[in-house]
C-alpha cells in the first residue's frame, strides 16, 4: 500500500509540475499597464523589456509583445523584424500593423493621441517586436564593438534572443510561431529562419514550433534586385518605349553592374526620368524641399485628385511619413559594408520624408518608463533608423536559404507592394520563379472586401508569391485591411 501512495503522490506532484509549467504567465514585471496618449483599455495584454543575449557584454535586445485580441494560448506568435539595416520594429508597431493608430499631437511637437487599431495583427496572433541588431532602436550592447556586425551575426542574436525569451514565456512553446518582416529584412528573415531551423535539426532546447515565413518587398539578391527596376519603371509607364529598348540594348539586361559608358549614360537618363518619385510608392507625392525656399509643406498645392492616389485607410497620412527603410536600388555596398539608412539619407538622394510622429512618441521620458525602454543605458535619442552600427552584407544571396527552407517543408510567404520603386516587385517575382518549382496555384487575383486587392502565384513545396495592387513599400501601412486578410488566411493555412 506503500508504494502506491507514493505512486499516486508521484503522479499527484507531476500532474502539479506539469500544470504549472502549462500556466505559467509572462514575467509580470514585463507586463505594459498603461501608454501615454491612449486612454482607453487595451483589447489584450501587452509586455515588453530586454533580453541579455551576452551577459560578458551586456548586450541586450528590447522587445514588446501585444497578445492576440482572440485567444493567445493557440493562436500563433509571429515575430516582426523591421530593415534598415539599422531601422526599428517600432516602425511596423507606430505606422504599420500594431494595435493603436497615432494622430499627429497639436501642436506640432505634442505627444501624438493613440486610438485602437481595427487592423492590428493582434487581432489574429500573438506579435512580438524586436529591435535588432544591438544599436537599433532600444537594444543596446555595453560593449561598443557589437555595434560593427551583419547578416549572420544578426541572425546568431537574434536566434539566442529568441531561445531566451522562450524560456521567459514557456506557455507559448506550443504556438504555431512564425518570423516575418520586411524590406533589409528580406536578409532577416530567411537568415533567422534558417538559425531556427537548424537548433530544431541539432535538439537545441527549448524546441520552437517554427511553421513558416513572411517576407514583405524584401531584399533577397542583389543582381536579381539590382536588374529589376528596369523592367519596373518601364512597366508602370514611367519611362519611353524607346529609352527602355536604348537601354536593354546598351546594358543587355544587367542593370545593376554596368560594365560599358553606353549602358551608364543610358541609365542615367532613366535616372533623371524618376529622380523626383516617391521611391517608396510612384502614386504618393514626394516631398523635396524646393530650391525655392518653400516648405516641405508645398505638396499641400498638389490637385486633390493627385493627393488621393495610393491614399490609406489610416488616420495619419502615410506620405507625410515615410522614412527610408529598405536597400535602395543600385545602393552602394563597398567591400561587403551596406550603407545605413542615415548614411543614404545624408547623401545626395534624399527620399521623402518625416518620422515625427515615432520620434516624439518614443523620445518621451513618460513613454520610455511605461514600456520599460531603459533610460540610461540607451544613448542619445531614439531614432527610427539609426547610423550608430557599422553593417556587413556577409550572406550573400538569399535565394539558397529559401530553397533550403522550403525543401524542409516551412511555409514562405512572399509579398509585395505593386508599386514600391525601392525593391519593386519584378525582383521578387523573378526569384521566386528561378526557384524552379512547379506551379500548383497558377496566377491569379485574390480578394478583399469583395474587391481584387492584387495577384498571386502558388508554387510547389509551399512557396507563394503574392501582389498588393497599389501599396507602396510598406504594405501594412498603405493598406491595412487588405494586409490583414492575406496574413490571416495565410497564417490559418486557408486560401488566399
Amino acid at each position: 500500500m506503500a508504494k502506491i501512495g507514493n505512486s499516486i503522490h508521484i503522479i499527484i506532484l507531476t500532474y502539479i509540475l506539469f500544470t504549472f509549467v502549462l500556466t505559467q504567465s509572462a514575467p509580470e514585471s514585463a507586463l505594459v499597464t498603461q501608454i501615454p496618449g491612449f486612454d482607453g483599455t487595451f483589447l489584450s495584454k501587452h509586455y515588453s523589456g530586454y533580453v541579455t543575449i551576452d551577459e560578458n557584454h551586456g548586450k541586450k535586445l528590447f522587445y514588446y509583445l501585444v497578445l492576440s485580441e482572440r485567444n493567445p494560448s493557440e493562436d500563433p506568435v509571429v515575430l516582426w523584424l523591421n530593415g534598415g539595416p539599422g531601422c526599428s520594429s517600432f516602425d511596423g508597431f507606430v505606422y504599420e500593423h500594431g494595435p493603436f493608430n497615432f494622430e499627429a499631437g497639436k501642436p506640432k511637437g505634442s505627444p501624438p493621441q493613440l486610438h485602437p487599431n481595427p487592423y492590428s495583427w493582434s487581432k489574429v496572433s500573438n506579435i512580438l517586436y524586436l529591435d535588432s541588431p544591438a544599436g537599433v532602436g532600444f537594444s543596446y550592447s555595453g560593449n561598443k564593438s557589437d555595434y560593427d556586425t551583419g547578416d549572420l551575426k544578426t541572425a546568431s542574436d537574434s536566434h539566442t534572443f529568441l531561445l531566451k525569451w522562450f524560456e521567459l514565456y514557456p506557455e507559448f512553446l506550443s504556438n504555431p510561431f512564425f518570423i516575418t518582416g520586411e524590406s533589409y529584412a528580406g536578409i532577416y528573415v530567411p537568415t533567422l529562419a534558417s538559425e531556427v531551423a537548424k537548433g530544431i535539426d541539432a535538439g537545441v532546447k527549448p524546441v520552437l514550433n517554427l511553421k513558416g515565413y513572411m517576407v514583405g518587398n524584401g531584399v533577397t539578391d542583389e543582381v536579381i534586385d539590382g536588374n529589376a527596376l528596369i523592367p519596373f519603371v518601364h512597366g508602370m509607364g514611367l519611362i519611353p518605349d524607346e529609352l527602355y529598348e536604348e537601354v536593354t540594348t546598351e546594358c543587355q539586361g544587367n542593370y545593376y553592374n554596368p560594365t560599358s559608358t553606353n549602358c551608364e549614360n543610358t541609365i542615367a537618363k532613366v535616372d533623371r526620368d524618376i529622380e523626383a518619385l516617391n521611391i517608396y510608392n510612384i502614386l504618393e507625392p514626394c516631398y523635396h524641399a524646393p530650391e525655392t525656399g518653400a516648405t516641405t509643406n508645398s505638396h499641400l498645392r498638389l490637385p486633390s485628385s493627385f493627393k488621393k492616389l495610393g491614399e490609406t485607410e489610416r488616420p495619419l497620412p502615410v506620405r507625410t511619413r515615410m522614412f527610408g527603410r529598405a536597400w535602395p536600388f543600385r545602393a552602394s555596398v563597398k567591400d561587403g559594408i551596406v550603407p545605413t539608412w542615415p548614411q543614404i539619407l545624408n547623401s545626395d538622394s534624399v527620399p521623402c520624408t518625416d518620422d515625427e510622429v515615432a520620434t516624439t512618441w518614443l523620445n518621451n521620458e513618460a513613454v520610455r518608463k511605461a514600456i520599460h525602454a531603459e533610460q540610461v543605458n540607451v544613448s542619445g535619442s531614439w531614432d527610427l533608423c539609426t547610423d550608430r552600427i557599422l553593417f556587413h552584407h556577409d550572406a550573400g544571396s538569399m535565394i539558397k536559404y529559401h530553397r533550403n527552407l522550403t525543401s524542409k517543408g516551412y511555409r514562405a510567404l512572399i509579398y509585395s507592394g505593386d508599386h514600391d520603386m525601392c525593391v519593386p516587385y519584378t525582383g521578387s517575382e523573378a526569384w521566386t520563379r528561378s526557384m524552379g518549382y512547379k506551379i500548383v496555384d497558377e496566377w491569379r487575383p485574390w480578394t478583399s472586401n469583395g474587391q481584387v486587392a492584387g495577384y498571386l502565384q502558388g508554387y510547389d513545396n509551399n512557396l507563394t508569391f503574392l501582389t498588393v495592387k497599389g501599396s507602396g513599400h510598406t504594405v501594412p501601412e498603405y493598406k491595412p485591411r487588405e494586409a490583414l486578410d492575406f496574413y490571416s488566411r495565410w497564417l490559418a493555412g486557408k486560401k488566399i
